[in-house]
């Protein structure tokens, strides 16, 4: 009787522990996110949906929408997406030539995904953002989004160990108290968390919807803000639940 009571109750941790801390998060990576001068005028930019400290990747099926704001302007850049594999999931790639300074908020609305393992569909409203030629007003403006993060903090010429703020919105307003899930972009894998509780970092904003993070090396860093929809979708003719992210990925850079 004890065996299988001690068998039961390591399953149950061994369960449990392998749930923890693996964050889904959408990705829009660019080649850069400061284009100067002497820099390729071009970007290419990977969309993918991915558990980004664990290098796995997921089917992302095609967005549903992706566009720029450049200089005030929303461009379209669905027509631009080509198929192909990040972490050996679906993935989409585009090519974009950066043409005048400014800043460039490249955006993803995906189409929704349902996990089983939640029982809810998940849309990860995703953006990163670029500054060119030494252009750099505009950066903390909103895209407009179902939910999003607002930089308070520059989302691009961020050193390690810099703090990054910004504040969760939903329908335009911010979220009290909201949860942000935080990996690393563990590209070459060179980082390897102590335990699963690192795996993902997490931090809570204040009651103006304001959260602050320092990241404590140089790479892409994800930040996602996480809440239910208000309205639900349909799986196999049953209502499911919708959670929403507001993502956004910030580039930070060694002090040399």
């Amino acid at each position: 009787m004890v065996k299988r009571h001690q068998l039961i109750m390591a399953l149950s941790i061994s369960i449990w522990c392998s749930s923890l801390s693996f964050a889904h998060f959408g990705m829009v990576i660019p080649s850069d996110s400061m284009v100067m001068q002497a820099d390729p005028k071009t970007l290419q930019a990977t969309l993918s949906f991915s558990h980004p400290h664990e290098m796995k990747g997921m089917n992302l099926v095609k967005p549903k929408a992706v566009f720029v704001v450049a200089n005030g302007v929303k461009n379209d850049l669905a027509h631009s997406l080509k198929e192909t594999k990040v972490m050996e999931g679906m993935a989409w790639s585009l090519d974009y030539k950066v043409a005048r300074p400014g800043i460039y908020m490249f955006v993803m609305e995906p189409t929704p995904y349902f996990e089983p393992a939640e029982d809810c569909f998940i849309i990860h409203y995703t953006k990163s953002v670029v500054a060119a030629f030494g252009d750099d007003e505009g950066w903390d403006q909103e895209a407009g989004l179902k939910t999003e993060i607002v930089p308070l903090s520059k989302p691009f010429g961020q050193y390690a160990g810099n703090v990054f703020q910004g504040v969760v919105k939903l329908d335009g307003k911010p979220v009290p108290y909201a949860q942000v899930e935080i990996e690393y972009y563990n590209v070459d894998g060179r980082i390897k968390a102590p335990t699963d509780y690192m795996v993902t970092q997490a931090v809570k904003a204040d009651q103006n919807g304001v959260f602050t993070y320092a990241a404590p090396i140089s790479g892409w860093w994800g930040f996602s803000a996480l809440s239910t929809a208000d309205y639900k979708l349909k799986h196999e003719g049953q209502d499911k639940d919708v959670e929403l992210g507001a993502v956004i990925w910030v580039l930070f850079h060694d002090l040399k």
